[in-house]
């Protein structure tokens, strides 16, 4: 009975079947251990690799400015001015209708609500249903007068209305 265990303890030794049976058996090659250590951390960088690249990336966009300070980027505008058909008007028409359209935003985002800011959001309302989708410096030239008449009237509106820029 003896010999029987030991032949059966020796055939699954040395047919790769019994305990350790999936472990790689070491090499008396430490060249080919390095390079078998070094593709089994490849194999596991690459696979963290992957699953960093499936895990959602996309960066939440924060919401609009608070209306004091969309007012206060527009407000900054107050003292430019171009000279419509002198080439001039690109940059300062194209930085006060983004700067209206901001604050269209804002006031509409504002825990006060919209109608709280009836009158600028009607004001805005009808310079950008004039202005439509164009916002070329020759379209926008066209309505200078609308455009700076916009941002003066919501100046005013705003200055009777600390409490909403401070």
């Amino acid at each position: 009975m003896i010999v029987a265990a030991a032949l059966v303890s020796c055939t699954q030794a040395s047919s790769g079947g019994g305990p350790g049976a999936d472990v790689p058996a070491a090499s008396t090659d430490p060249a080919a251990d390095r390079a078998r250590i070094a593709e089994d951390t490849e194999n596991a960088d690459r696979a963290e690799r992957e699953a960093a690249a499936e895990e959602p990336t996309a960066v939440p966009t924060p919401g609009p400015a608070l209306v004091r300070d969309a007012f206060a980027t527009l407000q900054a505008t107050l003292d430019d001015t171009c000279t419509p058909g002198a080439g001039d008007c690109a940059y300062f028409l194209g930085r006060v209708t983004q700067e209206l359209t901001e604050l269209d935003e804002s006031m509409r985002a504002d825990d006060k609500g919209p109608g709280h800011f009836k009158q600028p959001l009607a004001d805005m309302k009808v310079l950008f249903d004039k202005l439509g989708d164009d916002r070329s410096e020759a379209h926008l030239e066209k309505y200078f007068s609308e455009i700076v008449g916009t941002r003066d009237g919501i100046n005013t509106w705003m200055q009777d209305h600390p409490d909403d820029y401070r």
